[in-house]
């Protein structure tokens, strides 16, 4: 899960980038970058950190152009200490091409192997983003021949794209002195919408991972890309569009409901805030069906992503809803944290509980999912710290058995604390006196009557179905590997010191 925008306009748009970005944070703050253009010259400055921390005054000074684009990271594949990884990439061949990538392949390796045997092409990291983009380079290049490069061409670029690679991805991408591409997978696990302004010279555009970014800088809402839809707006601000995959099915990732995009948004027609209290009424259901009610003195949610279900929980159950924590808001999103000991270290220092709201009560505790448990665990022995009688957990989503491969930071089985355990053991883990899960079914129900329209979700953590039908246990064993693998910032950096003529990166 990363958060992607790109923009064309009459006017300069690196303020307009970062404030999307600002805007989109909440879906990667590992790393940040933007690229604009001016003419066919691209500039470019990205690093690791926050937005806010890594664009001072001197870099945005040095990103002019009228066409740019962005991306926060969060990183489910490569190094996710490597600066080198942060997005935006770039390849010179053919034209001069700039991508960022919301997801994660699933083929990244094979096409790898294929790029460097096949099609001649190199690529320097371990991110599966650079894979794509020299896919996409080498498509572009066999339709791209016969100058200028049309949108018909760029689309039938883009199906090649489709053809070859698999998972999940929402791209955005410049081709230098052609104009904006973006477009989503035959699946539409990753979301991408678009908007426009009207201005006096014409109409502006911006594409984003989340509506929420258009909104917040001035943009109307447009719609959302399909599955399998590729858009190119061209340097004259010119829009087209069109389907490039042969079979697509909108199956959004319902993740992005639980718990990924803000509440303030709305993916492929569905209000993620609506989504969230419609959890919560089937959540309160589940816990009808568990236990007495009259057991439950008071609902306090776990900020900030499970306060809507929570309200609905609470008022369904006829009990009071209480705020019984205060978030720092200077600490990151735990779950996006790269490394389990950095993650159990945050929750401390990321959450404190109000000791009146939890003194001599039994108090349920509503979360928006249960991933490792780490969190879990610590938010349970808070509230019986603070005084709690007798502490319950309820879970807006179903329990995570599965990895998850497209694109969130769950990959492997050994992590996930309902993976080959029953709920009596996991209860035990947490230290709960009682636990409540979602229901998947019903879940997904209650998510799809807000947009018939949709073909179904992309699960997968929840249900163990893999809509790209190409994951195997030989997957899961790779990844497992790469995640043991995966250096820490110390090794990372000491690597870097190691190299002869090591130096200062200059994106």
């Amino acid at each position: 899960m990363c958060g992607i925008v790109g923009v064309i306009s009459k006017q300069p748009v690196n303020q307009l980038i970062y404030d999307a970005l600002l805007l989109l944070q909440h879906r990667g703050q590992d790393a940040a970058g933007i690229v604009t253009m001016q003419g066919t010259k691209c500039f470019m400055h990205k690093a690791r950190g926050m937005v806010r921390d890594v664009f001072r005054t001197r870099n945005m000074r040095a990103l002019p152009g009228h066409v740019g684009l962005g991306q926060v990271r969060y990183p489910t594949a490569g190094n996710a200490y490597s600066e080198e990884e942060a997005q935006p990439f770039y390849v010179n061949a053919p034209f001069g091409i700039v991508l960022v990538h919301n997801g994660n392949l699933t083929n990244a390796h094979a096409l790898k192997k294929e790029l460097f045997d096949i099609d001649r092409r190199h690529t320097n990291t371990e991110s599966d983003t650079e894979v794509l983009l020299n896919v996409l380079a080498h498509e572009l290049e066999k339709v791209g021949r016969e100058l200028p490069l049309t949108p018909d061409q760029v689309f039938k670029a883009v199906a090649g794209v489709h053809r070859r690679i698999k998972g999940s991805y929402a791209v955005v991408a410049l081709i230098a002195g052609y104009g904006l591409l973006a477009f989503r997978d035959p699946f539409g696990i990753r979301p991408l919408c678009f908007g426009t302004v009207e201005t006096s010279s014409g109409a502006d555009y911006m594409v984003a991972s989340e509506s929420v970014a258009l909104e917040g800088t001035c943009h109307n809402f447009v719609r959302d890309v399909a599955p399998g839809e590729a858009i190119f707006i061209d340097v004259n601000g010119q829009l087209h569009s069109q389907q490039c995959a042969d079979n697509p099915q909108l199956n959004p990732c319902v993740f992005e409901f639980v718990y990924l995009a803000r509440p303030d948004s709305f993916i492929d027609g569905i209000s993620v805030y609506q989504a969230r209290l419609h959890m919560g009424e089937t959540l309160a259901q589940r816990v009808i069906s568990t236990m007495p009610p009259s057991e439950i003195d008071v609902v306090i949610p776990i900020p900030e992503s499970s306060r809507p279900a929570a309200m609905q929980l609470a008022q369904k159950l006829g009990k009071p809803y209480r705020e019984g924590f205060v978030k720092n808001r200077y600490v990151g999103r735990t779950f996006i944290m790269p490394g389990q000991s950095v993650r159990k270290k945050s929750v401390r220092q990321k959450l404190n509980a109000i000791s009146a709201e939890f003194k001599g009560r039994n108090v349920l505790l509503a979360d928006d999912s249960i991933v490792r448990g780490t969190t879990s665990k610590e938010i349970v022995q808070m509230a019986r710290e603070a005084g709690a009688n007798k502490v319950y957990m309820a879970s807006a989503a179903p329990p995570v058995r599965y990895p998850n491969v497209y694109g969130i930071d769950m990959p492997t089985q050994e992590e996930l604390v309902a993976h080959n355990r029953t709920l009596d053991q996991i209860r035990d883990i947490i230290g709960a006196d009682a636990l409540i899960y979602q229901d998947v079914d019903a879940m997904k129900r209650v998510i799809a009557q807000i947009n018939p329209a949709l073909a179904g979700f992309e699960a997968s953590c929840f249900d163990g179905h893999y809509i790209t039908g190409d994951v195997s246990l030989e997957d899961f064993a790779a990844m497992r590997e790469q995640r043991t693998n995966q250096p820490t910032e110390e090794s990372a950096d000491a690597s870097r010191l190691a190299l002869p003529n090591a130096g200062g990166h200059n994106a």
